[in-house]
C-alpha cells in the first residue's frame, strides 16, 4: 500500500514539477507582455484614467465605490500622475525583465497592474484578468532562480520545482481552456463546425489576416473542430509529460499566434502564450541551452530568499496559495453551474472570464457613431475627428481604435452615465484642439445581423443627445 501511495505521489509530482528554466522563461514572458500593455494603455492615458477622461473618478465611484477606494491611480485625476505611475510600473517590470529583486518586481507589477485596472474596470477584457492571474501565482514561485540577476552562479536549489503554488499555475493555465471547452460543448454550432466562420464575420474583431481567411469556408469549419478539440483535451496539458506535452503546448500555442494575427483581442493571445511557456518540459530548455552561446549570461548576485530569513514567510505562502487553489476550483465549477452557489453569493464571484466566443459567437457585427455639429454647421463623427459618414466603414475595427474602446462602447450602450461621460469627454476633446467648437453631439449604436447564408440588415439605436458644455 504504501509502495502505490509512493508511486501516485511520484507521478503527481512529474507533472506538477516546473523547470526552473521555464519559470525563467514565464518570468521573461509575462514581463514583456506588461510593458506591451503599458505601451498600449498610453495613448489613452487620458481618456481612460483622468477626471477629462470617459471615466472620472467622480463616475467610477458612483458605479463601482469599492474599486475606486482600493485604486492606486485614483488619488489623482491629472495625467501626470497617471503617467508616473505607468512610469513605476515600466520599471518594476523591467526589474522583472532581468530577474532583478524579482520577488518584489512581481509584487509591485501586481499591485500596480490591479489598480489601474480597478481605476477603470468598464475596459477590462479576458487578457487583462489572465494577466493578474498569472501574475498573482508567479508572486509565489522562485521566478529569478534562472537567467536572472538575482541567481546565483551555478543556480539555485534543484532543477525543478514542484507545490502549491506549481499546481496553482498549472490550473489556472489549464481552467481558461477547459472551462471555455465545456462551455463551448453546449452550444450546437461548435459542434457542427459553423462556429469560427460566424467569429470571422464579425468586422468589429476581425484585423489583418482575418478579413482574408473570413471566406476560407472549409478551412474555417475545420478550424472550428480542431479548436474544440484542443479545448477538449486541454486537462492533458497537465496529465501528459516531456515530448507529448510539448507538442499539445505547441499545438495551443499556434492557435493563439493565429489569433494575434487575425482578430483584435488585445493581450489576451500574448498573456496566453506566457502561460503556456511554464508548461514546457526539461527537455526543451536542454535543447535551448545547447543552441545558446556560453556568453549569453546576466551578471550575478545571488540573494538570500526572504521566506529562509524569515521561516514563518513560507508557511503563510502556503497556506494563501491552498486556499487560493481552492478558490480557483471552486469558482470555476459555480460559473459552470456544477456547483450551486449560496444565496446572495455577489455575481462578481462567479467566474465568467473564460466565455469567449462560447457558447456560440455573436450573430451582429456593431459599431458606435457619434455625428456632432459644429459653431460653422459642418458634421463631424466626434469618435474618429472625421467628417460624419452615415454609411458603413470599409473596417469596423477601426472604429473602436483597440479592444479597449470596443468594451467601453459596449459597456456605454447600457449605462446612462457612461454615455454622459463620453459625450463630455468628446467634446471637451474637440473644443481644445479645433477653432470650430463642437454646439451637440449624438451617440448611435448601430448593428449589423450577420447571416451567413442571406442578404445582412443594418439596425440604428439611438443613445442619446448631448450639448456641449451641457452634458
Amino acid at each position: 500500500m504504501r509502495e502505490r501511495v509512493d508511486a501516485v505521489r511520484a507521478a503527481l509530482a512529474r507533472r506538477l514539477a516546473i523547470d526552473r528554466r521555464a519559470l525563467a522563461a514565464f518570468r521573461v514572458a509575462l514581463a514583456l507582455v506588461l510593458l506591451v500593455d503599458i505601451a498600449r494603455r498610453l495613448p489613452d492615458a487620458g481618456a481612460f484614467y483622468t477626471d477629462t477622461g470617459v471615466l472620472p473618478r467622480a463616475v467610477l465611484a458612483t458605479l463601482s465605490p469599492g474599486y475606486a477606494a482600493a485604486s492606486l491611480h485614483a488619488i489623482s485625476g491629472a495625467l501626470w500622475v497617471q503617467l508616473g505611475l505607468f512610469a513605476l510600473a515600466a520599471v518594476a517590470a523591467v526589474a522583472m525583465l532581468v530577474g532583478y529583486r524579482t520577488r518584489l518586481a512581481v509584487v509591485v507589477s501586481l499591485l500596480l497592474l490591479v489598480s489601474v485596472q480597478l481605476r477603470n474596470p468598464v475596459v477590462l477584457n479576458s487578457g487583462d484578468v489572465l494577466l493578474r492571474r498569472l501574475l498573482f501565482w508567479g508572486a509565489f514561485l522562485p521566478l529569478g532562480s534562472r537567467w536572472a540577476v538575482d541567481s546565483g552562479p551555478e543556480g539555485d536549489g534543484t532543477d525543478t520545482v514542484v507545490g502549491l503554488a506549481t499546481a496553482g499555475l498549472l490550473a489556472q493555465v489549464v481552467v481558461v481552456y477547459a472551462t471555455n471547452a465545456v462551455v463551448k460543448l453546449r452550444a450546437d454550432v461548435w459542434l457542427r463546425g459553423e462556429a469560427v466562420r460566424y467569429a470571422f464575420q464579425l468586422d468589429h474583431f476581425t484585423v489583418l489576416l482575418g478579413d482574408v481567411v473570413a471566406g476560407w469556408t472549409p478551412v474555417l469549419r475545420l478550424a472550428a473542430w480542431g479548436w474544440l478539440a484542443l479545448l477538449v483535451c486541454s486537462p492533458l496539458l497537465v496529465v501528459l509529460t516531456g515530448r507529448a506535452r510539448a507538442a499539445l503546448v505547441g499545438a495551443f500555442a499556434a492557435v493563439h499566434v493565429g489569433m494575434l494575427a487575425t482578430m483584435q483581442l488585445g493581450v489576451f493571445p500574448l498573456v496566453s502564450l506566457a502561460g503556456l511557456v511554464a508548461l514546457l518540459p526539461a527537455w526543451v530548455w536542454d535543447r535551448v541551452a545547447a543552441r545558446l552561446p556560453h556568453q549569453w549570461r546576466l551578471p550575478q548576485s545571488p540573494r538570500t530568499v526572504l521566506a529562509e530569513r524569515v521561516p514563518a514567510l513560507r508557511t503563510v505562502a502556503r497556506g494563501v496559495a491552498a486556499l487560493c487553489l481552492a478558490a480557483l476550483v471552486v469558482v470555476n465549477a459555480v460559473g459552470l453551474g456544477a456547483v450551486v452557489a449560496p444565496a446572495g453569493t455577489p455575481e462578481q464571484v462567479t467566474e465568467r472570464s473564460w466565455d469567449m466566443f462560447a457558447p456560440s459567437p455573436p450573430l451582429s457585427t456593431w459599431w458606435v457613431i457619434a455625428p456632432a455639429t459644429l459653431t460653422t454647421g459642418e458634421r463631424v463623427n466626434a469618435i474618429t475627428g472625421d467628417a460624419f459618414d452615415a454609411s458603413r466603414p470599409p473596417e469596423v475595427a477601426d472604429m473602436h481604435r483597440n479592444e479597449r474602446w470596443r468594451k467601453f462602447f459596449a459597456d456605454a450602450r447600457r449605462e446612462p452615465r457612461l454615455r454622459e461621460s463620453l459625450a463630455r469627454h468628446l467634446c471637451s476633446r474637440w473644443n481644445r484642439t479645433h477653432d470650430a467648437g463642437m454646439t451637440e453631439l449624438e451617440l448611435w449604436h448601430m448593428t449589423e445581423r450577420t447571416d451567413l447564408d442571406g442578404p445582412e440588415s443594418v439596425r440604428r439605436e439611438r443613445l442619446g443627445t448631448y450639448r456641449c458644455g451641457a452634458t
